[in-house]
């Protein structure tokens, strides 16, 4: 019991004494992808995810290929290296993964987030539920199409957005979905007419991950915007969609940590 004693510290109301898998934190940069896009903001990705989508871009989060960068560090701990990294010239933090959605104990990060002010935004791919999404200011949700060899589990995304609409949505909440292709833009479409009323992204999609020239990238990828920018022009069924790119891409690439 001594021993259990001493290893506690008491913070603010409470123990927190729970470890987060975290695989990087960095910043300050923008968010690059969603609802706020363009927002400065500091980086917490998360290791784990119960998918392993054939494009993702962070796959090193639980592929095993970054096993050996993954920190157990409590809230406390994360914070300080947010303060470090970023000092007082933020107040926007994003979560991301992997798929933060599976950390139950996530709650003590938020609620000490909370507690200094800090504004969050998590993206999550709507394959789990979290009490403490109610407390996130700008949760997205992105269910994955079939280019990334992913299925959706339909009755969990609609048990999230019912339970986010049972709270009047009073955070911001959205779907965004990844688009590499014409099969792509037709699950799009059925998400956003299963979810009528949920704002939703469409995004250009990024299957160039290990191309190193960035004017080369750009140019591919901004056809590939222009090509989703039509077609989501002709689609008459189409009409409160915002389409993006992925903003971050045309600044630095693939470049890891920015």
């Amino acid at each position: 019991m001594k021993h259990q004693q001493a290893m506690r510290k008491p913070e603010g109301n409470g123990w927190r004494l729970s470890k987060l898998p975290i695989m990087e934190i960095f910043g300050p940069t923008i968010q690059g992808e969603g609802m706020v896009i363009g927002q400065k903001t500091m980086f917490v990705r998360t290791a784990g995810c119960d998918y392993s989508c054939s494009w993702c871009d962070s796959s090193f989060t639980w592929d095993g290929s970054g096993k050996s960068e993954i920190k157990m560090m409590d809230a406390n701990e994360i914070w300080a290296e947010l303060k470090s990294l970023g000092g007082d010239g933020f107040s926007f933090v994003t979560i991301s993964g992997g798929n933060p959605a599976l950390l139950g104990n996530l709650n003590s990060l938020v609620d000490l987030l909370k507690e200094n002010n800090i504004r969050i935004c998590l993206e999550t791919q709507g394959s789990k539920w979290q009490d403490w999404f109610i407390h996130i200011d700008e949760l997205t949700i992105s269910p994955k199409p079939p280019s990334s060899k992913m299925i959706t589990n339909f009755s969990v995304l609609d048990s999230i957005i019912n339970n986010l609409k049972q709270n009047d949505l009073k955070q911001n909440v959205s779907l965004k979905v990844v688009i590499f292709d014409e099969i792509d833009f037709e699950y799009a479409k059925g998400i956003y007419q299963r979810y009528e009323g949920v704002p939703i992204y469409f995004q250009v999609g990024n299957e160039h991950l290990t191309l190193l020239d960035n004017v080369e990238l750009t140019c591919i990828l901004m056809k590939k915007y222009e090509w989703l920018i039509n077609k989501v022009m002709e689609d008459h069924d189409l009409k409160n969609i915002k389409v993006l790119p992925q903003l971050h891409t045309f600044v630095w690439g693939n470049k890891r940590g920015v």
